[in-house]
C-alpha cells in the first residue's frame, strides 16, 4: 500500500505543477487517473501473489480507502482546507473521477483475489 501512496504522491504532483496549470484540472486528473488505476493494479496483484492473501479480501481494500481518504483529508488539513470544502470539492468534475479512481482502487484486492 505504501508504493501505490509513493506512485501517488509523484503522479499528483505531478499533475498539480505541470498538468493542471496547461490542461486544466479536469483533463490533468483524466490524464493521471488511468496511470494511477494502472500501477495500483500491478502492485495489488503483487501484494496478493506474493503474500498469499486469501479468496476474500473486502476488507484489505475498505482499509486502503479508508487510509486514502484519511491521508486526503489530512493534507487538505495542512493546506488550509476545511472537511466541508474537501468533501464539496467531489461535486466537481476532477473530484468526482478522482473518487471514482479511489473506489476502483479500493475494489482492487477482491478482483486480484477472485482472479488467484
Amino acid at each position: 500500500m505504501i508504493t501505490v501512496f509513493l506512485i501517488g504522491f509523484i503522479l499528483g504532483t505531478n499533475r498539480v505543477l505541470l498538468l493542471a496549470p496547461h490542461l486544466g484540472e479536469t483533463t490533468a486528473v483524466l490524464v493521471e487517473a488511468p496511470t494511477m488505476l494502472i500501477a495500483s493494479w500491478f502492485v495489488c496483484r503483487w501484494c496478493v501473489d506474493g503474500l498469499d492473501v486469501r479468496r476474500t479480501v473486502v476488507t484489505d481494500g475498505f482499509v486502503a480507502f479508508m487510509v486514502l481518504m484519511s491521508a486526503e483529508v489530512g493534507l487538505g488539513a495542512v493546506f488550509g482546507r476545511s472537511l466541508a470544502d474537501q468533501l464539496a470539492a467531489y461535486k466537481s468534475p476532477s473530484g468526482a473521477i478522482g473518487l471514482t479512481a479511489q473506489v476502483i482502487f479500493a475494489i482492487f484486492p477482491v478482483i486480484q483475489g477472485w482472479r488467484r
